[in-house]
């Protein structure tokens, strides 16, 4: 485990002023996850005649309620993303989004977008009788929570983001057609050699059409290689044996396949979207948390986002990747979620028992 405390450059930004580059102070203690809870209820939510979305609750039953969004998409949500929050301050809400995880139906990918994934938000809320919430998400989870927080952005109280995907061109383009190259040539050879047609810069399409294939040999083969591609590079330090080990335990057809679906319709959202929509979110306190070394997101992103919301802060974990359980980073997303509680908007969204 690491033991050294995490510098992070805290930039942060005022409306219609220039963004100012400052330092945080090391950390009397290292933060580290909660320890391990169980949840002290789950369910199913009926969200449409197709869809039942699962969930479940964790923490303070009248806490601080923050809802956690898994990424992917296709993800589904685990254990660790419970730890990230005081569970004696917070009531702690984790779901699985449409076709992922213990949702059902599994793999479903009609009715699927991400409209349909911002109302699931809301009507699980409304359905846990919550007021405002924080919205606590790594990835494509900080995509969803953005789109969650635009369309609604009296029912948020702050937000936590790390990772930070808007889900432009450029960005998709960034993931799967050569950048990423420059920094793990080995590892994008390997993931452009089970395409069909490498030369078409049209990745998300082929992965798709293989992973719909009727043969399960081209499915197999697909989702191995995109499922060790994303694994590889998301973490500073990690192996291809380390990659290999995890294929072990995991079937990554599901993810593999929601994300493929998700990246070939541009996530469903007009290009600039959400870093147009920036704006609306100036009265909900905003953290995004970054790693300087993230392939996957690029710091840029992050700080193109920062610099679209007015008041948010911006803090680079410096020997951090995309991982959101990598030590420096967990460290980092708690001290980000303490900073909130400093927040009134943090502390005033009331909440009634589940």
């Amino acid at each position: 485990m690491h033991r050294r405390i995490v510098l992070a450059a805290v930039i942060t930004m005022a409306v219609n002023t220039a963004a100012v580059a400052q330092t945080t102070q090391p950390a009397e203690r290292f933060r580290d996850y909660y320890p391990p809870i169980e949840p002290f209820k789950t369910g199913y939510l009926k969200v449409s005649d197709l869809h039942e979305i699962y969930y479940e609750l964790c923490g303070n039953p009248a806490g601080i309620p923050v809802i956690v969004l898994h990424g992917g998409p296709g993800s589904g949500c685990y254990p660790s993303l419970r730890r990230y929050h005081d569970p004696a301050k917070y009531l702690i809400v984790l779901h699985d989004q449409r076709g992922s995880g213990r949702s059902k139906p599994k793999n479903e990918l009609r009715e699927n977008d991400t409209q349909n994934l911002v109302e699931d938000i809301e009507k699980l809320r409304t359905h846990l009788k919550l007021e405002r919430v924080q919205l606590f998400g790594g990835s494509w989870g900080s995509t969803l929570a953005l789109a969650y927080a635009q369309a609604y952005p009296q029912n948020v109280s702050s937000m936590v983001l790390r990772g930070v995907f808007t889900a432009t061109k450029w960005e998709i383009d960034h993931f799967y057609h050569g950048p990423v190259a420059e920094y793990f040539p080995m590892v994008y050879e390997r993931m452009q050699s089970a395409l069909p047609n490498p030369e078409k810069k049209n990745y998300p399409k082929q992965f798709l059409a293989m992973l719909q294939s009727e043969d399960p040999q081209v499915r197999d083969r697909a989702a191995r290689a995109w499922g060790g591609y994303e694994s590889r590079i998301a973490a500073v330090g990690r192996t291809d044996a380390d990659v290999e080990n995890s294929l072990k335990s995991w079937d990554p057809y599901g993810f593999s396949l929601i994300e493929n679906y998700y990246m070939a319709h541009n996530c469903f959202l007009k290009e600039g979207e959400l870093l147009g929509g920036g704006y609306k979110l100036a009265k909900v306190p905003t953290v995004i948390v970054q790693g300087r070394y993230d392939v996957i997101c690029p710091p840029i992103s992050a700080y193109r986002l920062h610099q679209s919301i007015p008041g948010s802060k911006l803090i680079i974990v410096e020997d951090a990747g995309h991982s959101g359980g990598a030590a420096p980073m967990r460290a980092a997303l708690i001290e980000a979620i303490e900073m909130l509680e400093q927040a009134p908007a943090a502390t005033s969204s009331a909440t009634s028992e589940p």
